[in-house]
């Protein structure tokens, strides 16, 4: 009778057990699969951005990359920037967007910049985001933030810790009336001599008739239209002086801008020059941005050997002739040819 009990004690914890088992493998199991369903649907879209490095000299040229992993089935809407990234971060050229397939559900999408900086500090580009239109609204995809800092470049001063010196300075012997008197009497004499000279030059030549010059001077922007033809003649960059072409181009805009609004662009940086034009009051339109690409594209190739397509060379022409046109102030005809229309019209 008590082996009897026994055999069934045991059997009923056995069938416990194995109940207790098979509840946990259901919990596992049903963890393992919730958890396979979050990160699916976190992962479905991935953005991500940032610069090829952390850090460059000013001038220097780095990409700046925009990666989206996404189903080929989303129609996202992605954005692209144009002139900067952020203050003091230009775009030379881009987005160059690139797309390539990973499996038979995903694809990868790439947007590709070269950027640059004439401006040392330490920037922070926010996030960029794709935007998706669902039927519950607009659902947007983050980057994180990325970073550059931009360094001055420093002259390290010679190492001068091998130097021989002197012990003692030489010492300075005082010098003696006796030196000094000939030296004083050499002065005054070819002082005296040079006075007589001009003096005896100015008596003895003959008065010039003064040629007074009534030409009005020309408006500035007829002076710069009539280089920019010139430099077009020239072709400097279709025979390869792209160096040469960038320095005209640049020197005919600041002499205009010296010309048009008294700003001495010819001894100022191009960030100088910009500031200058703000404190005048000049708003930052289309035709400023204009202005900013020509300078910063010439500062580009004169200092840091960029390297431009023909079309950029043209494009940099086009904005300045119409940068020039859109700034110039023309003046009104002289009242000579004002009457002269006037009778001619019966007025």
């Amino acid at each position: 009778m008590d082996i009897n009990i026994r055999r069934l004690r045991h059997s009923a914890c056995q069938i416990v057990q194995k109940e207790i088992e098979m509840k946990r493998i259901y919990y596992i199991l049903a963890f393992l699969i919730f958890n396979f369903i979050q990160v699916s649907e976190g992962q479905e879209v991935q953005i991500s951005a940032g610069f090829d490095t952390s850090a460059i000299f000013i001038g220097d040229q780095i990409k700046y990359t925009v990666t989206i992993n996404k189903p080929l089935d989303y129609l996202l809407t992605i954005p692209v920037f144009k002139d900067t990234l952020v203050k003091n971060i230009e775009i030379l050229k881009g987005p160059v967007i690139d797309s390539t397939s990973v499996d038979n559900r995903f694809v990868r999408i790439r947007h590709e910049y070269l950027v640059t900086s004439f401006d040392s500090g330490f920037y922070q580009i926010p996030p960029v985001y794709a935007e998706m239109r669902t039927e519950s609204g607009i659902k947007r995809y983050y980057s994180d933030y990325s970073w550059l800092k931009v360094m001055r470049v420093n002259i390290t001063p010679p190492d001068t810790a091998s130097a021989i010196f002197d012990i003692v300075d030489p010492g300075k012997v005082p010098l003696t009336a006796d030196e000094i008197i000939p030296w004083i009497v050499a002065i005054l004499a070819a002082g005296a001599l040079i006075w007589l000279l001009l003096y005896l030059w100015k008596r003895l030549k003959k008065p010039e008739t003064t040629i007074v010059d009534n030409k009005p001077k020309e408006p500035a922007h007829v002076i710069a239209f009539r280089e920019l033809e010139k430099l077009k003649e020239e072709k400097l960059w279709q025979k390869g002086e792209i160096k040469l072409y960038y320095s005209r181009l640049t020197e005919i805009i600041r002499q205009y801008l010296l010309n048009r609004f008294t700003i001495p662009a010819l001894e100022m940086t191009t960030v100088e020059t910009l500031d200058a034009l703000r404190n005048k009051g000049i708003e930052e339109d289309e035709t400023f941005r204009k202005l900013r690409t020509i300078l910063t594209g010439g500062d580009l190739v004169k200092f840091a050997r960029y390297q431009p397509e023909p079309t950029e060379n043209e494009l940099h022409f086009d904005y300045a002739w119409d940068f020039v046109k859109s700034t110039m102030i023309v003046s009104p005809p002289p009242e000579e040819e004002v009457k002269a229309e006037n009778v001619k019209e019966g007025i």
